[in-house]
């Protein structure tokens, strides 16, 4: 395994092939207050590519033509924030997108546990370490700690959407898990715009 990091952006021409898995580190859980710091690449073959944000421009020419690219599938887990985040603080519309952990309530209905740690697990047999998942990702220098607790949350989302693809096909919840990712930008932008608890489908 090799974890890369990058300053500002992705270098041009790196290529993640037809799936990208992504998550992000941020200051917080508030799109509004709390800025974005890291975002984490992988392209399923065991290395992870790291990019540290510039928060006084966030210009990342390179990370935001791949967020928007519709020929490459970005793999997320609980993609309505980071697709949020992205909107908010990188400007860019995130598509198209799969979430693991959408995919999980929609075929793991035998359980509440639809957390990363709970879904590698059970799906790929990984325990994976939450210790870091708290702490400054603002720093100008993180550390190896860090480094590696931000790999490991993109490592395995390839493996974990096979197992979960099978899950959904045996279920017959495809289409639907499909639909679900399709309206993820929309319900970002719900999000942002001040909606993020209030089911605007209710009476």
């Amino acid at each position: 395994m090799a974890i890369t990091l990058h300053k500002g952006d992705l270098p041009a021409g790196l290529s993640f092939g037809a799936s990208v898995a992504v998550d992000t580190e941020t200051m917080g859980l508030n799109p509004a207050r709390d800025p974005l710091c890291l975002v984490q690449l992988s392209a399923g073959d065991g290395n992870a590519h790291l990019v540290q944000l510039d928060r006084n421009s966030y210009n990342a020419p390179n990370l935001k033509a791949l967020m928007a690219d519709k020929a490459v599938l970005k793999i997320f887990h609980f993609a309505r924030f980071d697709v949020a985040m992205m909107k908010r603080y990188l400007g860019t519309v995130t598509t198209p997108v799969y979430c693991t952990k959408i995919a999980s309530k929609l075929v793991r209905t035998y359980t509440d546990r639809h957390g990363l740690k709970d879904l590698a697990r059970e799906t790929v047999n990984v325990d994976m370490s939450k210790a870091q998942q708290s702490s400054d990702w603002g720093a100008q220098t993180l550390t190896e700690a860090q480094l590696a607790y931000a790999a490991s949350d993109v490592l395995h989302l390839h493996a974990i959407k096979a197992v979960l693809d099978g899950m959904l096909a045996r279920e017959g919840r495809t289409e639907l898990a499909k639909a679900c990712f399709g309206f993820l930008p929309v319900r970002a932008e719900l999000d942002l715009l001040g909606w993020p608890e209030e089911d605007i489908f209710a009476h």
